[in-house]
């Protein structure tokens, strides 16, 4: 599958220094945007933006960022609200997987799933909620994953039992659920919100370093990324498999939780 036209638009893709988030940076690129790549190891970055500028259609601009520090994501935006008057479409990709190990905490002392997933993620969308309105109609679209475990809110930093893959799918959750939240709060601002799986286990570093048996390609989760992208028939709040509407796990879809989500999150921000 192939990108539509993107001339003229100005994208953010988080963690697109490799795997998923690389492949759609470069398809955005050929396609003609202007792409603004994130990722910590700034020589990969540097190399994306090479490619993208390569193709003589595209341009790209490279901004390092390490989501476990949410200082950092502070900074990420403010260089951004610089640099940038509008921003047409914003893929919140970057994420991490670590299913085997300890408990690892982030540099603001939250354990390390939640931050970089959701947190960052929370934290970077709303301080650039007025480059997206600026650019409206204009589209959000967060990278979660069918992995969803309900969050338990008296311990939602799994200081009690502890398990790496827990860890990830209530990050993930969390991302749908704020997804939802997002798509009401914006619903008459001409910004759409969706969230995705993208793909089951994708050839990605980040699954093989797991220890996983890769199960689909990347480039079947990029045409699933690139479909929210380009459709223009997409109802905000929606969650999909691939391109296929979905229902993720019922903790989305209850407003009480969803609730108790922003709480924590205003908590852990603070």
């Amino acid at each position: 599958m192939t990108a539509g036209t993107q001339e003229g638009r100005v994208v953010l893709v988080t963690g697109s220094t490799g795997g998923l988030g690389r492949e759609v940076a470069l398809r955005l690129g050929a396609a003609g945007a202007h792409v603004i790549v994130h990722g910590r190891n700034v020589e990969r970055g540097r190399e994306v933006v090479e490619q993208i500028e390569a193709t003589g259609k595209g341009s790209a601009r490279f901004y390092p960022a390490d989501f476990a520090s949410l200082a950092e994501v502070r900074r990420l935006a403010e260089e951004i609200r610089r640099d940038y008057d509008r921003i047409d479409v914003l893929v919140n990709n970057a994420g991490i997987f670590l299913p085997e190990g300890e408990r690892q905490l982030s540099e603001d002392g939250n354990e390390l799933h939640l931050q970089v997933n959701y947190l960052a993620g929370f934290l970077l969308t709303r301080a650039l909620l007025p480059l997206l309105e600026r650019a409206a109609p204009s589209r959000i679209v967060n990278v979660a994953s069918g992995a969803q475990r309900a969050l338990d809110f008296s311990d939602p930093n799994l200081e009690r039992g502890y398990d790496g893959w827990r860890a990830y799918a209530q990050s993930k959750l969390a991302q749908v659920m704020f997804t939802i939240d997002l798509a009401e709060e914006l619903r008459d601002r001409g910004i759409t919100v969706v969230s995705l799986h993208p793909a089951t286990f994708m050839d990605t570093d980040m699954v093989r370093e797991a220890g996983i048996t890769p199960r689909s390609t990347v480039d079947e989760g990029a045409d699933a990324v690139m479909h929210l992208i380009d459709s223009p028939d997409m109802r905000s709040g929606q969650y999909f498999e691939g391109m296929q509407p979905a229902t993720p796990a019922a903790q989305a879809l209850d407003p009480e939780a969803r609730q108790r989500l922003r709480e924590l999150t205003e908590q852990l921000l603070d």
